[in-house]
């Protein structure tokens, strides 16, 4: 288990009831959360107290509930990176807070690299690892075929001190990006994905990860230079397990290049009761 507990801007509280009660900087959110199927021991008195709480609805999606008045976004901080937060209507903030794990893995990699390293990041969302990337001194490439996370992550590099890094921002089909590069001969020393279980391009592209993430390993393979330094796969897509992706990255990385592979479950540190939440699993591949 990898798990994130370097964060002082965020706290997992409590669980229980197919629910987690989370301080996001000096506000608390109350979320539905599928891998809770315990009960609720009732240990953190603030349940009934949060700022905000997402109500599913029995129809598919849900809504808000706020106790207190809210801005429609804040800050918060993992270290020198600060992101906008803001609840949305699908019971997300535009943070995965686990993912921190990777963000301080991938600093350490491309800060002991002592070289210039070129990053690719797909499905990048509102960019936590772009945003850590640059600031271990990487040239970032984000894509993302979301107008509006782009946009958000934009807004994150900024509130870092990020805005002048060198970070190009894509808004497109990350498979026929990735394509188009290789065309184009661009090479990259690291690449980042963060694939959906299901998703649409702009121009309505399907996506499916169990038939198309293998295969798009294997394309990224034609863009990445001939020393490259590592590759992470994330996936929160129930039916694979980590041992799927050590054996993707052994069946593409692992054939082409010497280095080591790792897998397994990330999560975070459930303050009151000091078990763990799995929120994901991931594969990395690094150089030796």
């Amino acid at each position: 288990m990898y798990n994130a507990d370097q964060w002082k801007d965020y706290e997992l509280l409590d669980t229980g009831d197919g629910e987690k009660l989370e301080r996001w900087g000096s506000y608390i959110l109350r979320r539905p959360d599928p891998q809770v199927i315990w009960p609720n021991t009732g240990q953190t008195s603030r349940w009934t107290t949060a700022d905000g709480h997402y109500h599913r609805s029995s129809t598919g999606g849900g809504e808000w509930e706020f106790r207190t008045k809210m801005p429609e976004r804040w800050t918060v901080s993992y270290g020198e990176l600060k992101f906008h937060i803001r609840p949305t209507s699908f019971k997300h903030t535009g943070l995965f807070p686990e993912q921190a794990v990777n963000w301080s893995w991938m600093m350490d990699k491309i800060r002991g690299a002592g070289r210039p390293i070129r990053v690719l990041n797909l499905f990048a969302y509102t960019g936590g690892a772009t945003l850590a990337a640059a600031a271990a001194g990487a040239e970032v490439c984000h894509v993302d075929a979301a107008k509006g996370m782009v946009q958000w992550a934009k807004e994150n590099a900024q509130l870092s001190g990020l805005e002048s890094n060198p970070i190009r921002y894509i808004i497109d089909d990350v498979f026929k990006f990735v394509q188009r590069e290789q065309r184009r001969g661009k090479q990259y020393d690291a690449i980042i994905m963060d694939p959906p279980s299901y998703g649409r391009g702009p121009n309505g592209e399907m996506w499916k990860l169990e038939e198309n993430l293998y295969p798009f390993i294997e394309s990224c393979l034609s863009v990445l230079s001939p020393d490259p330094l590592f590759m992470l796969v994330n996936s929160y897509t129930s039916g694979i397990s980590p041992t799927v992706l050590h054996n993707m990255l052994h069946m593409t990385m692992g054939q082409k290049f010497s280095g080591s592979i790792h897998s397994g479950e990330i999560g975070i540190p459930i303050t009151a009761t000091g078990l763990t939440l799995p929120c994901g699993i991931l594969g990395r591949w690094e150089a030796k």
